[in-house]
């Protein structure tokens, strides 16, 4: 798990919206925040940080401010996501279907 913590030139609302587009877009990306007033973008999961400055470069100005391991806080929240899983499959679990096929309609099958 990765955390990258990135400052992006962004003008108006359009700009945020097409950045965490872009940013969200890319495979491994576990979390994403964006906080408008210092328009730093922070990053977490397992991704290429190489890759994804370079696509947000192509459109806007991209500072680079960390890059790093990302805390260990983020497996409990996991561990929790999954108990909320299986509690949720245990409770309402996959139904049942049976298919019932009258003789009549199959008169030449014979069972030995």
């Amino acid at each position: 798990m990765k955390k990258l913590v990135v400052k992006v030139n962004l003008h108006d609302d359009r700009d945020r919206s097409k950045a965490m587009q872009v940013v969200s877009g890319f495979g491994g990306i576990g979390s994403l925040s964006m906080d408008s007033k210092d328009n730093k973008l922070t990053v977490s999961g397992d991704f290429d940080p190489v890759k994804l400055v370079n696509k947000l470069r192509k459109s806007w100005h991209t500072e680079i401010v960390s890059v790093g391991a990302a805390k260990e806080d983020d497996g409990k929240k996991d561990d929790q996501v999954a108990n909320l899983v299986k509690a949720y499959e245990a409770y309402y679990s996959s139904p049942v279907t049976y298919y019932c096929v009258p003789p009549e309609e199959t008169p030449n099958c014979v069972i030995c």
